[in-house]
């Protein structure tokens, strides 16, 4: 019998997954009859409903139910032979009937509302957990299914009231709560329903710092950053132990590139005074949100001078040491690129050169940059020494890679052509996928024009435009671009100087010019080095500088279908995926 059970339990098993319920039923009824098994019942009665073999399901549940009237899942069962044959009274009257008669115990309750879910009544499963709730006078009694239930029934307005109801007990679930509404919410007026709700609570109980958190987070999700800071503030003032959740959140924001409003928070934490814990970490924070703001073009000229004495300041107030390097790179870099102060800035990285016990990859990092500084100082010789160095000396590291990449660059700025292709080909076996890229390109773009005189001296013009958009002269570079044209007419550069065109404007944050180009590239030259690069970068100005998602969502899309091979692939299907509104967190 066990053996002869077994075979026809594989065979019943089988004929329900390939969806053959006529076949299902007759082993399944065998099965059960036999066993008395719950677990052949359930696959049984759902193979009558699935033929609609209603009336012999009834019969098959009424009589079960006279033989065990205790057990509720055979009630809940009859309810929803009704329901299929669409008595929807008859079944409603069942199903509240089970849950007003539920008994005043924790697993009873469960078992009622896993036999509705078992059979997909999900708002009578919710009904139940509610009628618990009531009939043992405890709110947070089975928070978790609920969330599950209105989860899978995408409730959003239900979703919300049930987190908040359980979060102040289970803070815990803050991180679940935020992957979740991220997923489910679909516009802006999602999150106001969810800040509506939060209010409410917070005025109810503005002691509690976890409906705080979440309001916070529901700012940062909209963009409202000033909203977000001002809410913060006003908590901190009131509870007065709010300054490390504010810390945490400035760095958010600094992330998500809202350097104005970082500054501000970094500034109030500053107002606590020397002795707070948080001061000397907001300092350095505030000024590298400064920097990060600098380097947007968003900060006049005297500031940038100020700001650079500001990372002055640090290294004379703590030293030239392992600890201040961060200060010294960034000093240089705002002497060099915004101060045009170059011996200030080659004299800055040769002192943090002097720090000892520096790991290799910053000692390498600095020579590059000073290599850089070397070019735009007008000492190409200097630099290329320096980039071989790195090179040689950190051959194991990736370091080295940049530093050959820098130097095959500058021999193109200097039109030593065939070398820099000879050292972009080397590279293009990189383990870094963006320095291959980047030396692939190179190679194209080298090897593409220079099939006869007059292109190879476009090209000429266009690494001088190059190079001067590297020492940050882009009007210049700009120029050097539009008259390569009337020089050499018919060059094979057209899409080469709307690819770096596109650039500089992006640097100039003049987005409907760079726009402009980018489209003239991808609808003119679908052969171009550049074609998934200019579709990226468009898709990027779409998503975050001109405000038309719908745009960027179908050139992400053309990019993952058109160009699987490309490098930017995996970071447009990631793209493409937040704009549609998937949960990338689960």
């Amino acid at each position: 019998m066990w053996a002869q059970d077994n075979v026809e339990e594989a065979l019943a098993y089988q004929y329900y997954q390939q969806a053959d319920y006529e076949k299902a039923a007759s082993l399944l009824e065998k099965l059960f009859n036999r066993t008395r098994n719950d677990s052949y019942f359930d696959l049984y009665y759902t193979s009558l409903l699935k033929i609609k073999k209603y009336n012999e399901a009834e019969s098959l549940v009424k009589r079960l139910i006279k033989q065990a009237p205790d057990k509720l899942n055979y009630q809940i069962a009859l309810g929803r032979v009704y329901q299929e044959n669409g008595k929807t009274a008859d079944a409603n009257k069942i199903y509240y009937t089970a849950i007003q008669n539920v008994a005043k115990n924790e697993f009873q309750v469960r078992d009622l509302a896993n036999s509705f879910y078992r059979f997909e009544a999900y708002d009578m499963a919710v009904n139940t957990f509610l009628q618990g709730r009531k009939i043992l006078n405890d709110d947070q009694l089975f928070a978790f299914e609920l969330l599950s239930i209105y989860r899978f029934k995408k409730d959003k307005a239900a979703l919300i009231n049930e987190y908040l109801n359980a979060l102040p007990a289970n803070p815990q679930l803050l991180p679940q709560a935020q992957s979740v509404l991220a997923n489910l919410f679909e516009s802006n007026s999602d999150y106001q329903v969810l800040q509506s709700a939060l209010l409410k609570k917070i005025q109810k109980d503005p002691q509690n710092e976890i409906y705080t958190e979440l309001l916070i987070w529901q700012f940062i999700q909209q963009e409202a950053y000033e909203m977000a800071l001002r809410q913060l503030i006003a908590q901190d003032k009131r509870t007065k132990n709010s300054a490390n959740l504010l810390f945490n959140t400035a760095n958010t924001f600094v992330a998500n590139k809202a350097f104005a409003t970082a500054i501000k928070a970094y500034e109030y934490l500053l107002t606590k005074g020397p002795e707070n814990e948080l001061y000397l970490p907001s300092k350095i924070q505030l000024i590298n949100a400064k920097y990060e703001l600098a380097l947007l073009g968003k900060t006049e000229p005297a500031a940038i001078k100020a700001l650079a004495d500001e990372f002055s300041q640090i290294i004379t107030q703590y030293g030239i040491n392992s600890q201040t390097i961060f200060a010294l790179k960034k000093l240089s870099y705002l002497q060099a690129y915004y101060l045009n102060d170059l011996p200030a800035a080659e004299k800055t990285l040769e002192q943090a050169l002097k720090v000892p016990g520096l790991p290799g990859l910053e000692i390498g990092q600095l020579k590059i940059d000073l290599g850089d500084i070397y070019v735009l100082n007008k000492q190409p010789w200097e630099a290329v020494l320096v980039y071989e160095q790195v090179a040689k000396q950190y051959d194991n590291l990736p370091v080295a890679s940049d530093a050959r990449f820098r130097s095959a660059r500058l021999s193109f700025y200097q039109g030593n052509f065939k070398f820099a292709k000879s050292q972009a080909d080397v590279l293009k076996a990189s383990t870094s996928q963006l320095m291959a890229n980047d030396a692939i390109n190179l190679s194209l773009l080298i090897s593409d024009n220079l099939q006869n005189k007059n292109d190879s001296l476009a090209l000429m013009m266009y690494a001088d435009a190059e190079m001067l958009q590297f020492i940050n002269n882009n009007s210049a570079a700009l120029k050097k671009l539009d008259s390569i044209d009337i020089a050499y007419k018919n060059n094979s550069l057209a899409d080469d100087i709307l690819m770096a065109k596109a650039r500089i404007f992006i640097k100039e944050k003049d987005f409907s010019k760079a726009e402009n180009n980018l489209k003239q590239l991808i609808d003119n030259h679908t052969n171009s080095i550049w074609i998934d690069d200019a579709i990226f970068t468009l898709a990027e100005l779409y998503e975050n500088n001109l405000n038309n998602l719908e745009e960027a969502k179908k050139l992400y899309q053309r990019l993952i279908t058109d160009f699987p091979g490309s490098m930017l692939n995996t970071e447009a299907r990631k793209r493409y995926r937040n704009i549609r509104g998937d949960n990338l967190g689960t």
